[in-house]
């Protein structure tokens, strides 16, 4: 059983930075696919972007170039850097882990961001 631990959310004005944390136990983090999602009020959840185990990193069209997500796996860490944010951003984000077997797929209970002045 992975426990996933999400921080670094909050308020911010758009044009603004945060920097998203999502720290995971009780597994061999390195064995995992590490995503992080979103889901906004009235809409659906979305990836955002996930990152492989060799550390390639996948981004949806709308965060291009403003978010990167990277891991370290000494630290058992998955961070989302987002930058230039938007209203548009505002959502709960949730940490994934997923080892791309059955039954090995975790969620962390998710951070709130809201982009507003």
């Amino acid at each position: 059983q992975v426990q996933l631990v999400e921080s670094g959310g909050g308020l911010v004005q758009p044009g603004g930075s945060l920097r998203l944390s999502c720290v995971a136990s009780g597994g061999i983090f390195r064995l995992y696919v590490m995503g992080w999602y979103r889901q906004a009020p009235g809409k659906q959840r979305e990836l955002v972007a996930e990152i492989s185990r060799g550390g390639t990193p996948n981004y949806i069209d709308r965060v291009k170039g403003r978010f990167t997500i990277s891991r370290d796996n000494t630290k058992n860490t998955v961070y989302l850097e987002m930058n230039s944010l938007e209203p548009e951003d505002t959502a709960v984000y949730y940490c994934n882990a997923d080892r791309r077997v059955a039954g090995s797929e975790y969620w962390g209970t998710g951070i709130l961001v809201t982009v507003s002045s």
